[in-house]
């Protein structure tokens, strides 16, 4: 996600979601994912950030899988190539819904107010895929993944498997 702002600010970014299999038998196929918003308030920079979204439970995944949802709002410094951050949108009893985590390059500081909206990308799918897909009959369904993704399942599969007792 690429950000930039002086009073005003704007953010822009794009990517893939993938969702484990019922029972943690692999992986669905990508699904490509756009964000962009805007935001008002005492901030100065640019900076470009790499996000890691954790759906958490199925309240989340109705989110990922509607036309489009906002994310929450926050103040933020990332200063340079060690700038983290992690966050989480929760209720009072702490049952996140996605908890994200990320990783900034560039000067960045401020407090805003902000908003971001995520939405599915209709033309990367139909570029990748060959075809109009839903983002739900690709995470959910049995689509099969292009061959581009075969390293990302790859990775996936050998750094996420769920150690049973």
């Amino acid at each position: 996600m690429k950000k930039a702002g002086f009073i005003f600010g704007a953010k822009y970014g794009s990517g893939f979601a993938v969702c484990r299999r019922q029972g943690g038998s692999g992986w669905s196929a990508p699904a490509a994912m756009q964000v962009d918003g805007g935001s008002v308030g005492f901030q100065i920079g640019a900076s470009e950030t790499d996000v890691v979204l954790l759906v958490m439970n199925d309240g989340g995944m109705k989110h990922l899988l509607s036309d489009k949802f906002t994310l929450g709002g926050e103040a933020a410094v990332a200063a340079g190539p060690v700038g983290r951050n992690a966050t989480a949108q929760t209720d009072a009893q702490l049952n996140a819904e996605m908890l994200s985590y990320s990783r900034s390059r560039g000067l960045f500081a401020g407090i805003s107010l902000q908003g971001a909206t995520m939405r599915p990308d209709v033309d990367a799918n139909e570029e990748m895929y060959g075809k109009k897909l839903e983002n739900k009959e690709i995470l959910t369904g049995d689509v099969a993944p292009p061959a581009a993704a075969a390293k990302l399942e790859t990775l996936l599969n050998k750094n996420s498997s769920r150690k049973t007792k």
